[in-house]
Order: C-alpha cells, then structure tokens, then sequence
C-alpha cells in the first residue's frame, strides 16, 4: 500500500481549540464513586480525591470535563449535591441508587485540582427554565441573593464561574428522561437560554443536537431547534459512538470518516438554517460495543435491583480500539473549522481511557495513549491535507484513503503529524511533503500490534503491554519547497510525528 500526502503552511483549515480535548464525568456506574472519588483510599486526599486518577488526568491532559450527565441530568436535582444534607435518590437512567455525596462543590475542587474547565449540563428532562436559572445564580452570582449566599455557605465564598452550559440532554432519544419533540424541546430551550443570558451574559450555551447520525429525526431535529434557539446558543451538540460490528474491522477503522460525514452534514444544517456563528460541539464521542451494553449488561442490570453505583460499561479496549481512537482525534482536527469543543465519553471506568480497582490501582486502558499524544502536541493551526495513493473499500463508510492524517503547526514552527493506516494486514509506504517550513523530527510513537501480541490485546490493572513505541522506518528530509517526510507505517496502526523547526542549515 502507499500513500502521498501533501501540506502548506499557508493553507490551514483554522486554529485548533483547546476545548477540541475535553472529557466527561457522569455520575454514572464507576465514574464518579471509586474513579475519580474514593475517600480511604490510599492515595485520596482529604477531600476523597484519589491522587492516583488526578496524575493520570493531569497526564492524560483534557482541558475541559462535562458534568454531571449525560442521561443522569435529566432527573438530577442539583440541590441533592450542595449543603450538609445529601439524600439519597433513584437514578432511573442507569437503574441505580445515587447517594449524592459528590456535588457542585465536590466538582469544582475536583476541577480546579485537575487544572481543567468546567462544563455544566442543566436538567431540561424532569425540571427546566427555574432550575437552570437558580443552578446558574448558585454558580455564578457573586453573592446578595439567597441562592449565591446558599453557596457561600456551603464553604465557596467565590463564584465557581462556569462558562459552559448544556441545555440538557440528548433530548431526541426516546430512552430519555422527559424526552421531547423537537418543537418542545426547541422552544425550552430558547427561553431557558434567554433567562440564564439576563442572569449572566458571558454565558456560552451548548443546544442539543442529535444523539447519532442514525436517529430517524437527524437533520430535521436540528433544523426545528436551531429555529427556534437563533440567536441565543453558541454551540450545537453531536454525539457519536462506534463499534466494530460482526468482524467488519475494515469498516471500523474507517470510522474516522464516518464522523468526518457526520460533522459535515451537521454543518450543511447549521449554514442552511443561517446560523453560521454557531459551532458545532462533539461533547460525546468514543468507540464502544453498544451491543454488549444493550443485550448483556442493561438487562443484567435492571434484573439485578436498584444498587449503589453498579459496574456498567466498562468495555475493556484493545489495540484496534486504540487506532479508532487516534483516527476520531484526526477527524476532530481536520474539521476544527466548524467543531468548537469535544468530549471524550467518559474520563474513568465508563467507556474510559482510565480504569481503576476500588481500593487498588488506577491504570491505563489502550486508548489513554493517542488521547495524551494528541492533547500534547496538536496546537497552533490545522493545515489541509492534499491526499493520493490507495484506498480501500468499507461496507460502512465506501471507499476511503488507506491513510488517514492531520498535520498542526504551531507559530513556534513545531508541528505534528497524526496518522492512521486502515489496511489492517498491510504496511503502507507514506510519503508527505509539507511546504513552506523546514522540520526535522523531534520524536515519534506508533500504537501497533508488536511481537507477541494480536490486534485484541488488552492492557489490565496487573500488566500493561499496549503503549507507545517508536516508529522505526521514518525518515525527514528538506528541499527548497519544505519538508519531506517518508514512513514505513505498521499495519493497524496510529502515528503521531513530532517536528520540530530547523535550526541549522541543511
């Protein structure tokens, strides 16, 4: 297989937001009891915060964390989470009992320790207009109302000053609590956001899209709600969630354009409607086996009564999973023109890149590896890709490139470049060329299948042998026009490259 890629400094798709690596806690199976809180446990600090999760959110470097649902907000009575007295509540989402030991306060210490954004999502599912006033007066009103006073009673006398608000919660899914047309969804949410605009004006609003491309109401949903929120929201959700299905593993690794085709029929929507300023939000996105959830453990959970935080879809994921990963970040930055913000779903256990044991260790699934990378070294602008050689044929996606790439170059001139080989048996030969910029490399890692190993490997909490290795086969080289690179890339891999601006002459 081969393939030619070509860039120009000069031709760039737009910057690259740090929002572009957000992830997601949902007070949701173990991602908030025993993963990112666990008082007793060896490595938690007074507060119940385990060190050990915090070093490795901090390692894995999101910038923003969406909070608390997800499907839970839609029956989330805020006030259960903030004062002395905690009830405990049924969560009929996820079929669980909820304690409420974690809240607002908890969430924002936890935030500010992890050094990320806060984003916060508002019950439009069993409550509505007043509770995401009053929830937005709590966080952001300095004090002299009962609310800001109320919060600063409860130990934070300074405003938690969230900028990001969701208007709820996948609302066109029938499996939602307080589920919507999109016509009363719609009309909710515009007067929800006119209301927390009078209350606080640097307020940015994210308005529900679909919860998949596949939703029969896609397109039309979109269209009805962005009528009626014009002029009030910033931002428009997407969600988006693969899988391989039946052994298709060509389909899955291809994934990365199905997103790309999401993303830009979501576009198309947003400029035919005329609210072209609006972005678009991927605040949910990840590979995970829907079909293990809906046959197996849904069932199981429900038969099983109600439990305090149950293990729920903490999917165990391979190497392959690892590359579909990597090529979602790659589809995320190719389109950073029109996407604004995405969410990895979830931070800890649930479909996550963290796993932890409940007084045990905390440790690294396969896909941590591209996220880290990506978050690392993906800054300063997207360029565009110019793109030949083979393709391959998906019965999912059709035909697509064998590799997928993006390629970011900071003002320093240090640059990156993310690459997927989709041929899952087949090494492919790259050759890219990036004008107007001389680079030599300055590092690199490939997630692969080495020796020993099948595109089904596993890391655990006991070994983890799925990580980063260098590429062996990658050479740099300048011309007058740029930079020239060439690479052998592995069969089912991800690559990220590391260049870096030459300082001596060639």
């Amino acid at each position: 297989m081969r393939s030619q890629l070509e860039a120009d400094v000069a031709a760039v798709i737009g910057p690259v937001p740090r929002r572009l690596f957000g992830s997601f806690v949902e007070h949701m199976g173990r991602a908030v009891h025993t993963g990112i809180h666990e008082p007793g446990h060896s490595t938690s600090d007074g507060r119940g915060f385990r060190g050990d999760v915090l070093d490795l959110v901090r390692e894995l470097g999101p910038t923003v964390v969406r909070y608390p649902g997800g499907n839970f907000v839609s029956a989330y009575r805020w006030e259960d989470g903030v004062g002395a007295e905690r009830p405990v509540r049924l969560d009929p989402a996820w079929h669980s009992l909820e304690s409420n030991r974690f809240g607002l306060h908890e969430f924002a210490a936890w935030a500010a320790a992890a050094d990320v954004e806060m984003m916060y999502a508002v019950n439009l599912g069993t409550r509505g207009i007043q509770e995401a006033a009053d929830v937005l007066e709590y966080c952001n009103h300095p004090g002299g109302t009962e609310l800001s006073e109320r919060r600063r009673a409860n130990g934070a006398d300074s405003p938690f000053g969230i900028r990001l608000w969701c208007l709820g919660n996948e609302m066109d899914g029938p499996w939602q609590v307080g589920h919507k047309t999109a016509d009363e969804y719609g009309r909710l949410a515009a007067e929800t956001a006119r209301l927390m605009r009078m209350i606080d004006p640097g307020v940015e609003l994210v308005v529900a899209g679909s919860s998949n491309p596949e939703m029969p109401t896609f397109g039309a949903w979109e269209r009805t709600v962005l009528e009626h929120t014009a002029g009030l929201v910033d931002h428009i959700s997407l969600h988006a969630y693969y899988q391989e299905h039946d052994g298709d593993v060509g389909s899955y690794l291809a994934s990365g354009a199905g997103l790309d085709a999401y993303i830009r029929a979501t576009a198309d929507i947003i400029d035919a409607t005329g609210n072209k300023k609006v972005g678009i939000s991927v605040d949910e996105w990840n590979v995970w086996d829907q079909r293990l959830w809906n046959e197996v453990e849904q069932p199981r959970l429900t038969a099983g009564g109600w439990r305090h935080h149950p293990e729920i879809i903490e999917d165990t994921y391979t190497i392959t999973d690892a590359v579909v990963v990597g090529s979602l970040l790659n589809s995320l930055l190719r389109n950073v023109d029109r996407v604004t913000m995405a969410n990895l779903a979830q931070l800890v256990n649930v479909i996550a890149p963290i796993r932890t044991e409940p007084g045990g260790p905390a440790w690294r699934q396969t896909t941590f590896h591209p996220f880290r990378l990506a978050s690392t070294f993906a800054k300063g602008r997207s360029l565009r890709l110019g793109v030949a050689g083979d393709t391959l044929d998906t019965e999912r996606h059709g035909r697509v490139e064998v590799v997928d790439a993006a390629v970011t170059i900071e003002e320093t001139g240090h640059g990156a470049v993310f690459l997927t080989n989709r041929a899952a048996t087949s090494a492919t030969e790259l050759s890219l060329r990036v004008r107007g910029i001389r680079l030599e490399l300055g590092g690199t890692w490939t997630m692969a299948v080495q020796h020993g190993q099948t595109r089904h490997t596993v890391n655990s909490a006991e070994t983890q042998p799925v990580r980063p290795v260098p590429l062996r086969d990658v050479a740099v080289t300048l011309d007058p026009e740029g930079t020239v690179i060439t690479a052998t890339l592995p069969p089912l891999s991800w690559t990220a490259l590391r260049l870096t601006p030459v300082v001596r002459d060639a």
